[in-house]
């Protein structure tokens, strides 16, 4: 396996540029306020942030993929195009997963939170990462080196889910048609950063939107979405951005008066907590 396959999203990054700067023209051609400048920096702040802690974490992760691979079940050769595929579908389904979890979980909305405190939708929203993300998702991908996927060809897998996800950050695409039945598109990841009651953790899909489907978690898009969290941050202050829901979900752990308390602040969905 290559090794450069790794930083394929260090690779990609003029591209990102370039496609803010083509979404920058087309929203002040049709005169649309899609993006606000103090968002827009906020967003650049937390994905260098990101990529200053993931690209040294991501030697770890590596690093005990092939731990795990060492053991792995079978061997399939990453050279033959069917091994690609089954990798394929098997990123997807441990990115819903991951996905999903941390949504479900608090602690781990603690660090997800971050990419949906914008109360915009654009491409720059895509760079809004957590900085504290590749602490908890890799766990996640451990079954694919373990069934016998070599750990940089999923860690590869990992980069071109991401830099798929970049491109469905946007308003200007309305609808792909027959396409959105199977793949992930603007207008379901769009009703996933929604606010409203209706769209709340639905459409947890990377590339696909298939397992939303078969696991119940799907909703398409039929009334305007509003954009950020329930309660949305008052700053643009990217290490306030990175932190507030670790900083309210330790004031909730601290007004706990039983363990139970404590398992609900922690542990149980993002606003659970009987603490509140």
């Amino acid at each position: 396996m290559n090794s450069t396959l790794d930083n394929l999203i260090l690779y990609f990054i003029p591209v990102f540029v370039l496609s803010i700067g083509a979404e920058l023209l087309y929203a002040r051609a049709r005169q649309q306020a899609l993006y606000e400048t103090r968002d827009t920096f906020a967003n650049l702040a937390m994905g260098i942030g990101n990529i200053v802690i993931a690209v040294p974490m991501k030697l770890f992760w590596i690093w005990l993929y092939t731990q795990v691979y060492q053991h792995r079940l079978f061997d399939l050769p990453m050279s033959a195009w069917w091994s690609w595929v089954l990798l394929f579908f098997g990123d997807e389904l441990c990115y819903y997963w991951f996905h999903r979890a941390h949504h479900r979980v608090r602690l781990l909305w603690c660090t997800h939170s971050n990419h949906h405190s914008s109360e915009r939708f654009n491409f720059a929203v895509a760079l809004r990462q957590p900085w504290t993300e590749s602490f908890s998702a890799y766990w996640f991908w451990l079954p694919l080196p373990l069934i016998g996927f070599h750990p940089l060809a999923v860690i590869a897998m990992q980069s071109i889910s991401l830099i798929y996800q970049f491109f469905v950050h946007t308003e200007a695409v309305r609808s792909l048609g027959p396409l959105e039945v199977v793949i992930n598109t603007p207008s379901h990841h769009r009703v996933h950063h929604g606010s409203n009651p209706r769209y709340i953790d639905k459409n947890y899909g990377g590339m696909l939107i298939i397992w939303d489907r078969l696991f119940g978690t799907f909703e398409p898009e039929v009334e305007r979405v509003r954009y950020g969290l329930v309660h949305n941050l008052d700053t643009f202050n990217p290490v306030r951005i990175a932190f507030h829901e670790f900083a309210a979900m330790t004031r909730d752990v601290r007004r706990a008066k039983t363990w139970r308390e404590v398992w609900t602040a922690v542990a149980r969905e993002p606003g659970a907590s009987a603490a509140r």
